[in-house]
């Protein structure tokens, strides 16, 4: 838990960098090191004393000052690109939405955008890049920041590494946003020089496996390169609607549960063939490093290894408190190098969703009978840990409800896994033997056809999808039923403590209620002795609450229009 107020203070700062002004975020900075400086001398002044609690109180101090001290690097670093964002060049001409021509380096891999824009194109792309230089009012201006243009036909090819020119207009980035600007491109780009092979490598094998998936028919043959690879080029736009309803969109990204079955895979390979533990960390650290070059070194592909790798530590570690320790650490380690993550909402998800399963992923597993295998235990607790984790923050984002979700996903959990290895198994043989490729290929087709029809099944099933309220209210909503939904998950398991504490809940009721004060104790006090409160009557065996009246008739209920009762008398014929 000393790593917890580090993290939380280094990623606040990291995002108020991207919202505050830089002489704000300067006196922000001075003020952490101020900060440090006192809890460090105040530590430093109990070094030798010796009454009780002094350790704890000299450590608690010093850990304070080193979170203050990284908030600090954190708030310079995102001071730096705050200076872009509001100060020089790139500022002035986005603020004028002017007309430049710029020369890129690409960044990342394109994103197709569903939305069209205001051009009214259709085909839409988002691509990442680094500003090398732009000429603005007739001006040649040497800059490095970072950009995202938005552009049509054509960037669709661009790969990382690439440098381009072209044309377009410059605008303000929108609130929170990590670039420094972005560029409405005008015409396609024109190549000034190649990536590199090691850059465009990951980008050709995710072309050619993407080829080789289009073979298939059905929903395979855009749903396997989007859960081996992210490739969601050719998903279909029907199978991403029920992949959204039933919150199982993460499948078609590179997250964190890619790379701990690519750890978990190699991790029971070293432990079969008998390796000792330095050369099985050796070998599942070169293996997850091949895979995320494989894929591609973007941001979130490295955000996604490193929380599969904290995930599964936590899993299978022996030490139940090292994941959150690494959890703190990968946090604090990924947002001083790269500052923007502290705005981006993957990067919220990914860190909730390593936390549940970091904090509730083995409880909820020792909730299973000894008779229930492991792998089946960790199939049910890693969905709901994350679930339960997530969900708040997927309100925020988009207020609904996924009815099925967590049934889904634990659905699709025993097929997820085939799909993933067999699939990343086929990518390198994709290009270099075709033959072997086939056979894994097939199977891991055969899986992910098995996916898509779950997800379509529960997104056809009534109440798939339902609204939920917005903004703050509706995240203390989600995070009270999230709540009680574990809390109904732990009652279904231990159904003798259950019955005991129903059974204290009811007598606690019970007692509470006797108590009751009477009204207007002393004087006024009501006649007969009657007390309000539970009254037992004899013979009926059920306890009543009775009105409170005024003692001359104690237990005087209330009128049932509707009761049964005896028949009213009627008078005879001629009777006056």
């Amino acid at each position: 838990m000393r790593l917890v107020p580090a993290a939380v203070l280094v990623w606040a700062t990291a995002a108020a960098g991207h919202q505050l002004q830089p002489p704000a975020l300067a006196a922000l900075c001075l003020a952490f090191v101020v900060g440090s400086g006192v809890l460090l001398l105040r530590a430093s002044s109990t070094a030798g004393a010796r009454w009780p609690g002094a350790p704890a109180r000299r450590s608690f101090h010093a850990t304070m000052a080193a979170a203050l001290l990284l908030a600090a690097a954190a708030g310079g670093h995102g001071a730096a690109d705050s200076s872009r964002r509001h100060e020089g060049a790139v500022a002035a001409a986005a603020a004028a939405n002017a007309a430049v021509a710029v020369e890129v380096e690409i960044a990342g891999a394109p994103r197709q955008l569903r939305a069209p824009g205001r051009s009214g194109l259709a085909d839409r792309w988002a691509v990442p890049v680094t500003l090398i230089g732009m000429t603005y009012d007739s001006h040649r201006v040497h800059a490095h920041a970072k950009l995202l243009v938005l552009g049509g036909a054509g960037w669709e090819h661009a790969a990382p590494g690439q440098r381009i020119r072209t044309t377009g207009k410059l605008q303000r980035a929108g609130p929170g946003q990590r670039e420094a600007a972005v560029l409405s491109a005008s015409s396609a780009p024109l190549t000034l020089a190649a990536a590199g092979t090691w850059q465009r490598g990951p980008g050709e094998l995710r072309d050619r496996f993407t080829a080789a998936a289009g073979h298939f028919d059905g929903d395979a043959r855009g749903l396997l390169p989007g859960m081996v690879t992210g490739d969601t080029s050719s998903l279909d736009a029907e199978l991403d609607a029920a992949m959204k309803s039933v919150g199982m969109t993460h499948l078609t990204a590179v997250s964190g549960a890619n790379c701990s079955l690519i750890l978990g895979a190699l991790l029971l390979a070293a432990r079969t063939l008998r390796f000792n533990r330095a050369f099985a960390a050796v070998l599942c650290l070169a293996g997850l490093g091949l895979f995320v070059l494989m894929v591609g070194p973007d941001s979130s592909v490295l955000r996604a290894a490193v929380m599969g790798a904290i995930g599964l530590l936590a899993l299978a570690g022996g030490r139940p408190g090292r994941g959150l320790s690494f959890l703190c650490l990968a946090v604090i380690a990924l947002v001083l190098a790269e500052p923007g993550l502290s705005t981006s909402f993957g990067f919220l998800l990914s860190v909730l969703a390593t936390l549940g399963i970091v904090v509730a992923g083995r409880p909820i597993m020792a909730w299973f009978p000894p008779a229930v295998p492991r792998w089946l235990a960790a199939g049910v607790a890693v969905p709901l840990s994350a679930q339960a984790f997530c969900g708040p923050a997927i309100v925020l984002l988009q207020p609904q409800f996924s009815t099925y979700a967590l049934a889904a996903n634990m659905a699709a959990a025993v097929l997820v896994a085939p799909v993933t290895l067999l699939g990343t198994a086929a990518v390198p043989l994709v290009p270099l033997a075709p033959a072997l490729a086939a056979a894994p290929l097939g199977i891991a087709a055969a899986f992910a056809a098995g996916v898509a029809a779950i997800a379509r099944f529960f997104a056809g099933l009534p109440g798939a999808v339902l609204p939920w309220p917005e903004g703050a209210f509706g995240a203390a909503t989600m995070t009270l039923f999230s709540t009680c939904a574990l809390a109904a998950w732990w009652l279904a398991f231990h159904p003798a403590r259950t019955v005991a504490l129903t059974r204290a809940a009811h007598a606690r009721t019970v007692s509470l209620l006797r108590r009751i004060p009477r009204r207007g104790d002393g004087l006024g006090a009501p006649a007969g002795g009657a007390r309000p409160g539970l009254v037992h009557r004899p013979g009926r065996g059920r306890l009543r609450v009775c009105k409170q009246s005024s003692g001359r008739k104690p237990q005087w209920l209330l009128p049932r229009p509707h009761a049964p009762g005896p028949p009213r008398r009627t008078l005879p014929p001629g009777a006056t």
